[in-house]
């Protein structure tokens, strides 16, 4: 397998390689993504499980699978609690939080999806100011 791109959790202990991916880049904006990342939606990649390997840490991995869902489930490092690739229920696809990546994919966002979930907060990034570093705090 040739990697295209490499990810990590916050710690560094868990690291895994993906060498393609199945074309999809998507916002979530589901409840259960919401909450899994405590964003406002998740950033996913899907690869199919070929295209995917653990390459460091993978005794460190916790699995979480929701009785009531048909696909989802989620992964994390037990030991710094950051949100890392998972196996879809189903076994077909890996879903990869783009987040978690350390290097450009080289494949950007497609679409939004599950927006009749959307936070009701939400504001769209492109309506809100930027700035290159933390702003200066006003007194």
């Amino acid at each position: 397998m040739t990697a295209i791109a490499s990810g990590s959790c916050l710690c560094d202990q868990v690291a895994y390689e993906i060498s393609g991916h199945l074309g999809v880049f998507q916002y979530c904006h589901c409840s259960r993504c919401r909450k899994f990342t405590g964003g406002a939606h998740a950033a996913n990649i899907l690869v199919s499980p070929e295209q995917f390997k653990w390459t460091r840490g993978e005794e460190l991995l916790g699995r979480f699978e929701p009785e009531a869902t048909k696909y989802f489930a989620t992964t994390f490092c037990r030991h710094c609690g950051s949100s890392l690739p998972w196996l879809t229920k189903t076994g077909k696809a890996v879903v990869v939080p783009a987040g978690t990546l350390d290097d450009d994919p080289n494949i950007r966002p497609m679409q939004n999806i599950f927006c009749d979930s959307m936070a009701a907060w939400y504001v769209d990034a492109s309506e809100l100011p930027k700035n290159e570093q933390l702003p200066i705090r006003k007194k």
